[in-house]
């Protein structure tokens, strides 16, 4: 038994915890184990290297829980709360005695019923939630860190970059779940509106709107209680996070759009345009929904290759990424 399984086995053991439990619950993704007792959520990131992302040792798991506290105590102080250590002597324990084996992300646990992506499900999301959201994030853009590094974020040279390397990673999906005429359209709306538009980007950069920003703002990533908290920003790599606020603001435009919630994400972006005062946005947002959409596609296809997932699973993928890459398709005809 390796170190993180035997992790993961004494973690569902309500003794390994400072408090009490009640009934423990594991949430795996393909990066972290997530438990969820009584009160908290403790998020252990698994020891992975997948290039973009590198939790591998013990000094790269503290430092990455670390930055993930920082960044999202940024928009929700209350839920991300401290990085506590896991010991190993006779047992494992939080904050016990003996080595550090790992290192936990404690955060106060909000009901999973509660997320957006439910609740828009449900038909429970209106028009006074978008709005108090669109208002959150314009003022977390408007305080969020800028300075030169991040600026080169907003560059031509990144932002064909980032599409290059879309193109690249979705070569062997053309034909299972996109199309060649699609992929072929979409390349060549965006290198065209790239060409077209190199003084509006590089104005993007004057007006200081490329940002260190939230990376993953989708309905996924939203708890609707009291009061409204976007978690999950994206700590692992800064490429993904450094970034025009308008790509922010448009993945959960583009999410909304997905959700046959149109008229909410038309909403979403008037009461954000109102709050930044960024009419600029508007001429880039297609571009930005098309990134999105086209982003979400490739991941949903990249399932498609993992050997741990059923057949059922990859048909169910091929169906999800195939709406993604028509989505991207409709955007890429507005430019």
């Amino acid at each position: 038994m390796n170190l993180q399984t035997e992790l993961v086995e004494a973690m569902l053991n309500p003794i390994t915890y400072p408090e009490e439990t009640g009934t423990i619950n594991l949430i795996q993704t393909h990066i972290s184990f997530v438990f969820l007792t009584k009160e908290y959520a403790y998020k252990v990131k698994k020891a992975v290297n997948f290039g973009f992302l590198d939790f591998s040792t013990l000094e790269k798991r503290c430092f990455y829980c670390e930055k993930e506290l920082k960044l999202n105590q940024r928009l929700c102080p209350e839920l991300y709360l401290e990085v506590v250590p896991i010991n190993k002597s006779n047992r494992i324990m939080i904050n016990g005695a003996g080595e550090t084996i790992d290192y936990a992300l404690k955060m106060k646990r909000l009901p999973q019923e509660r997320i957006m992506t439910f609740l828009l499900g449900e038909n429970k999301i209106d028009k006074k939630v978008i709005d108090e959201v669109a208002a959150i994030v314009a003022e977390f853009h408007s305080k969020t860190q800028v300075n030169s590094e991040i600026n080169t974020y907003g560059s031509l040279k990144i932002i064909k970059m980032n599409w290059d390397e879309n193109f690249a990673q979705t070569t062997k999906y053309i034909q299972q779940t996109i199309s060649q005429n699609d992929f072929d359209y979409i390349q060549d709306k965006i290198s065209r509106f790239i060409d077209v538009n190199k003084t509006l980007f590089e104005q993007r950069i004057t007006d200081n709107r490329i940002r260190d920003c939230h990376g993953d703002l989708h309905s996924g990533n939203i708890f609707v209680t009291d009061k409204i908290c976007v978690f999950d920003a994206i700590e692992f790599n800064d490429r993904f996070r450094y970034s025009d606020v308008a790509s922010d603001v448009a993945f959960l435009a583009m999410d909304l759009d997905y959700r046959k919630r149109t008229d909410l994400s038309e909403y979403f972006i008037s009461r954000y345009l109102i709050y930044s005062g960024d009419q600029q946005l508007k001429q880039l947002l297609s571009f930005y929904k098309c990134y999105r959409a086209y982003v979400r596609g490739k991941v949903v296809s990249f399932r498609l290759d993992d050997p741990n997932i059923h057949l059922k699973e990859k048909e169910s993928a091929i169906q999800e990424a195939q709406a993604y890459f028509m989505l991207a398709t409709e955007y890429a005809k507005k430019l």
